[in-house]
This record gives structure tokens, C-alpha cells and sequence, in this order.
């Protein structure tokens, strides 16, 4: 794809901000995000990338004088399912995040100190709000479709359930529309681990010059487990070594746990302790159909539910239950079980059957149109 550039735009001020599912108010908030392609004439072929836990604006392309790809540059680009010749795509930093969009790291106004945990907790439609509102800057009204793996899939499912009149189709990847209590409990350890950190200090860690490292970095050894298969990481590691075996102890001593460390500590690089706290919290209360049910509409949103059958962090049961919902508010709902050996992760790779059922999806959708 070549070059991309992250813009940044201010969506609601303090004098026009934003009503929060809370009942509190945010603003002002500003969003980075990324566009790819070119919109008709009609904005017909819009189309909106929603990402997971820790992602960013950067879907696609290269930035700049950087190396690092975009974090679904497998699905998107030139010629890609996703395809950027034909696709006007748009993925922005979701509200609480930490690069570039308004979260809890963000100075708060009229101080000169960061939120904190007076940061206004969050739940997916407040995601989907702001979403909803860099598409109106953008000039887009109506999209052609919405897509998103995990947390990514949980918004597109809120989405097309509060404003279906907005979305023509809704692609729902290994996500979930309500948490397990092994789902939960993973993001408590993890968020556990984050304010255990005796440098987490209330939330204002930043205001001391410090980072909750260790926490944030166990945070997120133990969701990479989670995201692998048990068949991915023995075929990848399986006892393997690491260093001296004749010499055993309580450091690294085998490759997966070489992996681990490498695995938490690059995170420290690009992610900040306190929106791994509210993103995990907004997971956890995600329950859009004990208020959103379906109804049967004249212009239904149509649907692609898809799941990985080794992915044990949101399996194909949760898949199913969205796709139950759907049909029985008789919504059109394309479902697949893909096979895939790498876990939760699968959403983010190359896989064969995965892709080409993405790029049959969307281009009906062009066909058929909004």
C-alpha cells in the first residue's frame, strides 16, 4: 500500500461534548485515525475497521520513515479482501485508547496532570458513538460495511444493533456478544497485575515520572496466552530450551518463556496501563442483547459471523450465540467455522479460506450496494 498518514480530528468540545451510556459527559475529544482509498461520488463504498484491545488507527500501509506494517495489512490494502482500489476504509483510535484519541492518559482539562482514574468509565456504545462521529466528519452517513475481530467484532455488533439504518453490513470476527466468567477473570488477573505495580500509584503514574512496567507487561504475557493455541505454541516452542539447561532455576529457561517476556516487554513500548484497565472493563459488561434484541426490519443489516475452531479465548461458541440471536429476529446471517491452528490470533493472519471468505462477502456487498 505504501505510505499512510494518522490524522487527528477534535469531535466534541467541552461545550458540545459527548453523553457517555454513564450518564457523565466527555470533552473535548480528539481521534487519530486513518483513511485508505477514495470515496465515490455516491459514498457507497465506505467502510469502517474497527480494532481490538491493542490496536490503533494504523490498519494498513506504512507510516512514514517507519517499518512497522499496518496490524491487519494481511486483510487490507491493494488487492487485499479489503481492497483499498475499490474500498474507501477508515479505522480510528478508539475513545480511551493511547495513541492519539482522547483516554485516560490524555491531560485532563484545566490542569496540567492526566486523567487518571477520574477518567469517566467506558462502555461500547461510547465507542461507538465517536466512531459514529468521525464518519460524519468524513462525510460518510451511510456504510457499506462495518468490520472487527475480538473487541473490534464487539463493536461492530453495537453498531449494527443502536443504528441499523447505518450500517448495510456488519463482519463479526472471533468476537463475543457477552463475556464468560473465564473471560472475565482473565482481564481481573491482568488488570490485577497493572495496580498491584507499586509504580501504578492511584492511576497518576505519569505525574511521577514512573510506569507501571512489570503489571502492564504480565498483563500482557498472560492475554498472549490466551490468544494462542495450545497446538500454536508447542508446534512453535514446545519444550525447547532456553540457555543452559544443566543449570535449572527460576529464570527463563525454556524458548516460550523467552517468547513471553520478549511478548510484554515490546508491549510497554506502545501501550499505556490505564486504557488496558478501561478497554478490559468495557469487555467485560458487553451484554448488547439483553437491551439491543433485533427486530425483524424492511432493510435488515446483513451479517458475517465468523469463528476460528482452535480459538479457546472466544470460541465458536460465542459465535453461535450472535448468530442465534440474529436469525431468530430473522436478520440474514452468513455463518462459517474456519479452520485454523494458531487461537484467537487467526483474525490477524494469513488464512486462506478466512480471506477468501471475507473478499466473496464484500464483493456481493458491492454488488448488492447500500
Amino acid at each position: 500500500m505504501g505510505l499512510t498518514v494518522t490524522r487527528s480530528a477534535r469531535l466534541f468540545s467541552a461545550d458540545e461534548p459527548l453523553a457517555l451510556t454513564s450518564g457523565r459527559t466527555l470533552g473535548p475529544i480528539d481521534v487519530a485515525y486513518e483513511t485508505y482509498g477514495t470515496l465515490d461520488e455516491d459514498g457507497g463504498n465506505a467502510v469502517v475497521i474497527c480494532h481490538a484491545l491493542t490496536g490503533d488507527a494504523h490498519a494498513a500501509g506504512y507510516h512514514g520513515d517507519e517499518t512497522r506494517p499496518g496490524w491487519w495489512d494481511t486483510l487490507v490494502g491493494p488487492g487485499k479482501p479489503v481492497d483499498t482500489d475499490r474500498f474507501f476504509v477508515i479505522c480510528a483510535n478508539l475513545l480511551g485508547g493511547c495513541q492519539g484519541t482522547t483516554g485516560p492518559s490524555s491531560t485532563m482539562p484545566g490542569t496540567d496532570h492526566a486523567y487518571g482514574l477520574d477518567f469517566p468509565l467506558l462502555a461500547m456504545g461510547d465507542f461507538v458513538e465517536v466512531h459514529r462521529a468521525l464518519a460524519r466528519h468524513l462525510g460518510v452517513t451511510r456504510l457499506l460495511a462495518v468490520i472487527g475481530g475480538s473487541l473490534g467484532g464487539m463493536q461492530v455488533l453495537d453498531w449494527s444493533l443502536r443504528y441499523p439504518d447505518e450500517v448495510a453490513n456488519a463482519i463479526v470476527i472471533a468476537a463475543s456478544s457477552r463475556l464468560t466468567a473465564q473471560n472475565i477473570a482473565f482481564s481481573a488477573v491482568a488488570r490485577r497485575a497493572i495496580t498491584s505495580d507499586p509504580a501504578f500509584h492511584d492511576g497518576q503514574y505519569a505525574a511521577r515520572g514512573v510506569n507501571p512496567d512489570v503489571g502492564l507487561a504480565i498483563a500482557r504475557m498472560m492475554a498472549h496466552i490466551t490468544y494462542m493455541s495450545e497446538d500454536a505454541l508447542d508446534e512453535k516452542f514446545g519444550r525447547m530450551p532456553q540457555g543452559d539447561v544443566r543449570a535449572p532455576g527460576f529464570g527463563i529457561d525454556f524458548a516460550v518463556e523467552s517468547y513471553l517476556d520478549h511478548q510484554g516487554q515490546v508491549f510497554l513500548q506502545r501501550f499505556d496501563a490505564l486504557s488496558y484497565l478501561y478497554l478490559t472493563r468495557a469487555m467485560d459488561y458487553f451484554d448488547p442483547f439483553a437491551t439491543l434484541e433485533p427486530v425483524p426490519r424492511e432493510r435488515p443489516v446483513r451479517y458475517l459471523v465468523l469463528s476460528f475452531d482452535s480459538d479457546w479465548r472466544f470460541s465458536t461458541a460465542h459465535s453461535r450465540r450472535i448468530v442465534r440471536h440474529l436469525e431468530g429476529a430473522r436478520c440474514p446471517v452468513t455463518f462459517r467455522e474456519i479452520e485454523a491452528p494458531w487461537g484467537h490470533d487467526s483474525f490477524l493472519l494469513t488464512v486462506p479460506d478466512y480471506h477468501d471468505t471475507v473478499r466473496a462477502y464484500l464483493d456481493r456487498a458491492l454488488e448488492v450496494g447500500l
